[in-house]
């Protein structure tokens, strides 16, 4: 009781002394705000529920709501250190903005937004992904903010030759409220390719880009309404008196805080699980699930399975994103609870997720020859559009609760070890630590055995795993107020923040491994079937 109290003294000076740092992260359904003190640990928070609209075909968050979820977030943050502390926020020592990347803000010389917000959501700039991707050699999806200007090009969009900046959510809020007109590199990189030699917008594509669009004679060349990249740690500014008051609506908050470039909720992901350095990586499995590699080296070419954005420090990474992941099994899993209810049997949830996931363990390696797919929606690896959740075995196959189990784990990460593959067997990725987070590790060890052998790398998991994203930023603002002089941000992270932090490791077992190869032999051959159940399934 007493270290308690002597922590909560501790905490009560950091904060009259403004040795705090605050992050904030704009969610698609969620803004969090997250203060840490000198320890790195979240010692109060707040956070804002909303929801994108669909307005006139296009996903977006009006300014008004962007706004108001700042403030509210805030407010609620600020609520908590009273609460909790008894003291009024009025000096924060740094703090940092993220937010999902890509996507579309153009504003004017008089500073206005000149169309609603084009969120990542928006699948409407194929044509303009189908001249970039093949111009710069370098896979350019839909969501990226380089695509959304284009499209608006074709589209012969008048607002486009008005355009004096456009940047995205993180950074238009950092702009308010600095006055500064940057983008940390991270999340530049859902913008526009970068350079990971100069940590900026690759040179030549920049000119490939203007070349192309020359005879449309706009007023303006693409660096001039670019963001300017800075690298985590870079001076981005400080919170100006007149964005001060934009956070903190109650007037209590000081200016003069040193804020952090503002990052993408991929570059923040990196930070709060410890996977910024080489051959690192972290991989987030839970509805969707996508893994993020920081590289040695660029890949040789370009694969329409793999993004390549950046660590906050501008070190290449190449993503696996597979939109399908823990739906499925879910399912199957409230159908085993329906069941044992109508016998009567009561059981709790993680009793329930627990005894399932570890009968998994007990399966045959290659989970006996069953086949399931967990397309709930379409999968842009395999080349779906549209996902038919299907079960398929052969007459002699081993059906068996604990095959049952296993498949449908093995099929949750199918589609991600398909682009995995192409990092770790064609390119001769090497990874020497895999970070895992999200609801498929939260049964212990059973997750992470599945994932080390599909990628057949070591897979840990961390405590703090699931302190997400605003946590992230404020380890970044934190790293721009506390670094020295030439101390790296995996250094920061390493020795700083993570250095006491417990963590399970589990290995590849060899026969897991050869396992999952044959049951990727067997998802490889089916596609056809899910094929056929999207065709005629309806």
């Amino acid at each position: 009781m007493e270290k308690k109290m002597t922590d909560k003294n501790q905490i009560i000076k950091e904060i009259r002394a403004g040795e705090t740092s605050l992050g904030i992260e704009f969610g698609s359904t969620r803004i969090k705000a997250v203060l840490v003190g000198k320890e790195h640990a979240p010692i109060a928070s707040g956070s804002y529920e909303w929801e994108n609209q669909l307005v006139d075909s296009i996903w977006t968050y009006s300014l008004e709501d962007i706004w108001k979820g700042l403030q509210t977030s805030y407010q609620e943050l600020a609520k908590d250190v009273k609460e909790q502390y008894g003291e009024i926020l009025t000096k924060i020592g740094s703090m940092g903005f993220s937010a999902m990347m890509h996507g579309y803000m153009p504003f004017d010389e008089e500073d206005n937004l000149l169309v609603p917000f084009r969120t990542w959501r928006n699948n409407i700039t194929e044509q303009a992904t189908d001249v970039l991707t093949p111009l710069f050699g370098q896979q350019i999806p839909q969501r990226w903010s380089i695509a959304h200007l284009y499209q608006a090009i074709l589209n012969g969009e008048e607002h486009v030759k008005d355009i004096t900046f456009f940047t995205t959510l993180a950074g238009y809020i950092h702009w308010k409220l600095t006055g500064k007109k940057v983008l940390g590199v991270g999340d530049a990189s859902g913008m526009f390719p970068i350079d990971s030699e100069t940590v900026d917008y690759n040179q030549k594509m920049v000119e490939q880009f203007d070349e192309l669009i020359k005879e449309k004679g706009y007023p303006w060349k693409l660096r001039e309404i670019l963001p300017q990249v800075l690298s985590a740690g870079e001076d981005a500014g400080t919170l100006t008196e007149e964005g001060a008051k934009l956070l903190d609506v109650s007037g209590n908050l000081q200016p003069g805080s040193l804020v952090c470039p503002p990052e993408g909720d991929a570059g923040t992901g990196m930070a709060a699980t410890n996977s910024v350095a080489v051959r690192t990586g972290n991989v987030s499995a839970g509805t969707s699930v996508f893994a993020m590699i920081v590289l040695e080296k660029p890949l040789s070419k370009v694969y329409g399975e793999i993004d390549m954005v950046t660590t906050p420090d501008g070190m290449p990474v190449a993503m696996v994103h597979s939109q399908n992941c823990t739906s499925d099994l879910n399912a199957w899993v409230k159908l085993f609870r329906e069941n044992l209810e109508s016998f009567g049997v009561k059981v709790d949830t993680n009793t329930l997720y627990g005894t399932l996931y570890n009968k998994a363990l007990e399966g045959d390696a290659d989970c006996g020859g069953l086949l399931p797919y967990c397309y709930f929606s379409g999968e842009h690896i395999t080349h779906f559009e549209e996902g038919r959740p299907l079960f398929a075995r052969t007459p002699d196959s081993k059906f068996t609760l604990a095959n049952f189990m296993r498949s449908h784990l093995f099929t949750s990460v199918g589609a991600l070890k398909l682009g995995m593959d192409i990092l770790l067997k064609e390119e001769g990725v090497v990874v020497d630590k895999l970070l895992g987070h999200g609801g498929f590790f939260k049964t212990k060890g059973v997750g992470q055995k599945v994932m080390a052998a599909a990628v057949n790398a070591p897979v840990s998991v961390m405590e703090t795993a699931g302190e997400g994203g605003a946590w992230g930023i404020a380890l970044l603002a934190a790293y721009r107020k506390n670094k020295t002089e030439g101390e790296s941000l995996a250094s920061y992270l390493e020795e700083q923040v993570f250095a006491k932090e417990e963590s399970v490791q589990i290995a590849p077992d060899p026969k897991d491994v050869e396992g999952f190869e044959a049951f990727m032999n067997r998802y490889k051959e089916g596609l056809e079937i899910e094929r056929a159940a999207v065709v005629h399934l309806h």
